[in-house]
């Protein structure tokens, strides 16, 4: 849907809701698996690595990183929809929150306890806020302009995506780790499965 159909389409109120939910949830979810140092997300990795090198907090960074994304855009010709814009200033923002609450780990059996909780939540949450059918975030759009634009397949477009996400990440100091491989491998099959739960249904749905 455009944005347009987004905000037209019914449900709104469920639906805005549920991706307020969906958003601090994800922030949320980031700080989980920054502070398992076990290794996060490919983006996570970049964020900490910007955040090392600028002094700009975590949240900050992701933010920022997602604007520069969201620019990119442009010459993709992607739309964006309400989603769009509160992914940008809500999960970074949510995250920096989520850090003023939850403690370092103190052993290696919490450290694992917070990669699996914050990896449960990032693709949970995910799903929440892509089944509220308010357009894709920052990161997404930049995957799927890019599949459009190059004709090449999704899992060749995001693997490239993440790969050259996560070494300019590791370069400027981000941390990767296990749980940063964990994620690449379960991240589409979790999400994929909670969206059956999570997507909004609509009258005009086939």
């Amino acid at each position: 849907m455009t944005a347009r159909e987004q905000l037209r389409a019914e449900k709104k109120a469920w639906r805005l809701v549920q991706l307020l939910i969906g958003l601090v949830g994800y922030g949320a979810a980031l700080t989980f698996l920054v502070e398992s140092s076990l290794g996060a997300a490919s983006w996570s990795v970049l964020s900490e690595g910007l955040s090392l090198r600028t002094g700009l907090s975590f949240g900050w960074a992701t933010n920022l990183i997602a604007v520069a994304v969201l620019l990119c855009w442009i010459p993709l010709r992607e739309l964006p929809g309400l989603g769009t814009f509160l992914n940008v200033v809500l999960v970074g923002t949510s995250a920096d929150l989520a850090a003023l609450f939850v403690p370092a780990p103190s052993s290696p059996a919490q450290q694992v306890g917070y990669l699996l909780l914050g990896l449960l939540m990032l693709t949970f949450f995910d799903a929440v806020y892509l089944g509220a059918r308010f357009g894709s975030g920052p990161r997404d759009g930049l995957m799927t302009g890019a599949v459009r634009v190059t004709g090449k397949p999704i899992w060749l477009v995001r693997t490239a995506i993440e790969l050259v996400v996560l070494a300019v990440g590791w370069l400027l100091g981000g941390t990767a780790g296990f749980g940063t491989v964990l994620i690449a491998v379960v991240l589409g099959p979790l999400v994929q499965q909670f969206l059956r739960f999570t997507t909004v249904r609509l009258a005009g749905d086939g």
